[in-house]
């Protein structure tokens, strides 16, 4: 049973990536990144739950052309730390730089979305990742299509796909 919080998609938003595809994309970048030994575990948490962890770390990029949304990660603080860490090669345990910290956020929502992009129909680019330590903001033009809620060492991982309303 597949315990991941999932948004049905109106008629309109059928041509954005389904939760399966989200999920398939975030296991192979996050196996890549991390390794085989620390697996994401999903969460249970309810439509409309705003991200619940005690200091984040966001980013998301842009895809625009022949298909239009936008990918996110929120990342714990801790997360954040232990995964920049790891990509980094950096000690663990010894504490993170906020730049590598940006860097490695950055290049885990530029790896989802860049295989996001590669899912839907095209041309299209992918912007910069754009990072920031807090949560992510939305614009109200944008309406939620897919959303994996995920722990990682027992903290959330958050990753959604929004497509203009």
């Amino acid at each position: 049973m597949n315990v991941l919080t999932f948004f049905e998609a109106s008629p309109d938003e059928a041509d954005a990536p389904t939760v399966d595809d989200l999920q398939a994309v975030t296991e192979d970048v996050w196996l890549a990144l991390v390794g085989e030994d620390e697996v994401l575990v999903p969460r249970m948490v309810p439509p409309g739950t705003p991200f619940d962890a005690t200091g984040v770390w966001s980013s998301s990029v842009t895809v625009s052309g022949g298909w239009a949304g936008v990918v996110t990660v929120e990342l714990d603080e801790g997360v954040a730390q232990q995964l920049s860490a790891r990509m980094l090669a950096l000690p663990e345990g010894e504490p993170v730089a906020d730049g590598d910290i940006a860097d490695a956020v950055g290049e885990l929502v530029n790896m989802v979305g860049g295989n996001v992009k590669s899912l839907m129909p095209g041309p299209s680019v992918l912007s910069l990742p754009a990072v920031a330590a807090g949560r992510a903001a939305f614009a109200s033009d944008v309406a939620e299509v897919c959303r994996l809620d995920l722990a990682w060492r027992g903290a959330p991982v958050r990753i959604c796909i929004h497509v203009p309303a």
